[in-house]
This record gives structure tokens, C-alpha cells and sequence, in this order.
């Protein structure tokens, strides 16, 4: 399986190779190492040529990544060790732990299948749990489209990276070259891509490599950890716009109101009580509610005089 990784800065785009399922075919994989040292190799723990192939990509200074088999949704045939949601943290620490002492010299970890792996949270924290005391970052294949790999890796300091394209989903040559200048063009906006060790795609691979683009470097993956893709810049904030109404201008007092103290205000209400009482003795009513003195005939004398 090959996988490619992109990312761009300011100078030249990056992009790391990945060729995963080493340990199986020597005379493909060894077709892999001729190539430039910065393409890396990622093996699998149980097969048979595991120790080899991961001992002499090491002798060249190569990058080394443990590609650990998890469980896939679909019926297939397993590798050995598979991870599966339904292992506890320490059959999942137990399994890592002797992937560790397989595949030597390892740095980072990439997962075989793993969509139902990968889909589970707890299952992912159990890895990432356990890949944190080895210093290995995680490299997500992306088998499953809601993969927890960067969920369950919070608060671990395990750093993960993604990959965005396949290479090889077919054997046809002219669709991988056509998923290789894809990534390519990926490279120069942060992009990932993987595949498969078929004859097709190696032929692919040591056509194109050669003639990478000259505004593009080829990296190991753990150099693209640390790439961040640039912030957009801010647009400036639009100026507030002013409400059509200013309002009525506020004319403050010179000199500040008298308190009026509760006695004084109980006092002028019996006061009015009592005139309206005495009023009403001698036969007098008040106006009618709303209306003025002046607006009644007769207003203020008395019933005698109309």
C-alpha cells in the first residue's frame, strides 16, 4: 500500500510517500528501497519478512512506520493480532507492545483496514493511550469517513496526520498517474493520499518521481507534523453604521430638586381630604373627573345663583 502525504509552506510544497504492506513481497519492496531515501515504509508486525525489510530501510535512513492491522467493517480475511473495538486497553497495550519489538526503529504508526477500529472512540483511545509512552505519532489511513483517530488522541500527545486521496483504488496505470499528479497538486495546499503496492503503481512512482515538480520536496512524514496550513488574513471590521435616530437631548438641572420628606406629603394629602369634606357639608361638589372649572357653567357657584 502507498501513501502519500502533502503539505505546503511558503517556499516549496512538501509531500511524503508512505508504502505500506512491507513484509510480504522482498522483490517488490526492495524496488521500493531503491528509490530516494526520504520515501518511507510501513510494515506489517506479523509478516514474514517484518524484521528484514524494517532493519535495512533503517541501515539507509529511512523513515519506519508500524502498519498495524484493525479490525474492518466489512467480512474478510484478518492478519494476525488485529486490534478490534471489543479488546480491553491492556490487550490493545499488549498487542502494540510486541508490534514495538517486530517492526524496529519505528517511529510512527499507521493502521491495515481499521474501519470499524478506527470508527470506535474507545477503541481508538485505547491506542493512542498506549502509543503515547513509545513517542509514535499516528497516521490515520482514513478507511472510514467518521475515523475518531484525532478525537481520541486529545489530551495523549499523540500527534496524528491524515491522509486525503487514494492512489491505486484500481490497477490501471493511468489512474494512479492521474491520482499521483493529485496529490501532487494537493502538496501545494496541504493534501494526503495512499494506495497499494501493486506492480502498476511502483511503475508509477519511478516514472513520476524523477520529475516532481520543482516547487515540490519529497519528506519523511514525521517532518509534516508540525505544518500547519496558513491562517487566512482577518478582513477588517466594518465601521458601526449610526442609528437615524439621535434622539431628544438631555437638558440637565442647574440646581438639584428639594427632597420631599413623608411627613410633609401626608400632611398635604389630609389637608386635601379635609377641604373636600367640609366641601361636601356645605353642599358643594367637585367637577366632574377630567374636566376643568373652566369648562362647566356656573363653574364655583353656588346651585342659589344660576
Amino acid at each position: 500500500m502507498f501513501l502519500l502525504l502533502a503539505s505546503h509552506v511558503a517556499q516549496a510544497g512538501k509531500l511524503a510517500i508512505v508504502i505500506d504492506d512491507f513484509g510480504y513481497r522482498p522483490a517488490t519492496e526492495n524496488q521500493v528501497l531503491a528509490m530516494p531515501v526520504n520515501v518511507s515504509i510501513a510494515v506489517l508486525p506479523d509478516a514474514p519478512y517484518a524484521r528484514e525489510m524494517a532493519l535495512k530501510a533503517h541501515r539507509q535512513g529511512r523513515e519506519i512506520l508500524i502498519h498495524l492491522p484493525m479490525a474492518p467493517l466489512s467480512k474478510q480475511p484478518l492478519e494476525r493480532n488485529t486490534l478490534t473495538p471489543a479488546m480491553s486497553r491492556d490487550q490493545v497495550a499488549d498487542i502494540i507492545r510486541q508490534a514495538t519489538q517486530k517492526v524496529p526503529y519505528a517511529v510512527g504508526l499507521n493502521n491495515h483496514m481499521g474501519s470499524a477500529m478506527t470508527s470506535s472512540l474507545s477503541g481508538m483511545q485505547h491506542v493512542t493511550q498506549a502509543l503515547s509512552h513509545y513517542s509514535y505519532y499516528f497516521l490515520d489511513s482514513v478507511t472510514i469517513g467518521n475515523s475518531q483517530a484525532v478525537d481520541a488522541a486529545a489530551g495523549t500527545g499523540v500527534r496524528v496526520l491524515k491522509r486525503q486521496v487514494f492512489l491505486d483504488d484500481t490497477a490501471n496505470e493511468a489512474d494512479i498517474r492521474h491520482q499521483f499528479n493529485r496529490a501532487v497538486a494537493l502538496a501545494r495546499r496541504n493534501g494526503f493520499a495512499i494506495g497499494h503496492p501493486h506492480p502498476a503503481t511502483v511503475r508509477v512512482l519511478q516514472q513520476m518521481l524523477p520529475s516532481l515538480p520543482g516547487d515540490i520536496v519529497l519528506v519523511r512524514p514525521s517532518m509534516l507534523l508540525d505544518e500547519r496550513p496558513a491562517a487566512a488574513p482577518m478582513a477588517k471590521p466594518a465601521p458601526p453604521r449610526p442609528h437615524p435616530f439621535r434622539g431628544v437631548p438631555y437638558c440637565p438641572s442647574r440646581q438639584p430638586a428639594p427632597p420631599i420628606y413623608a411627613d410633609a406629603m401626608l400632611g398635604a394629602i389630609a389637608s386635601s381630604v379635609a377641604d373636600t369634606w367640609r366641601n361636601i357639608l356645605r353642599g358643594e361638589t367637585a367637577p366632574a373627573a377630567g374636566k376643568s372649572d373652566a369648562a362647566q357653567p356656573g363653574s364655583g357657584k353656588p346651585d342659589a345663583a344660576q
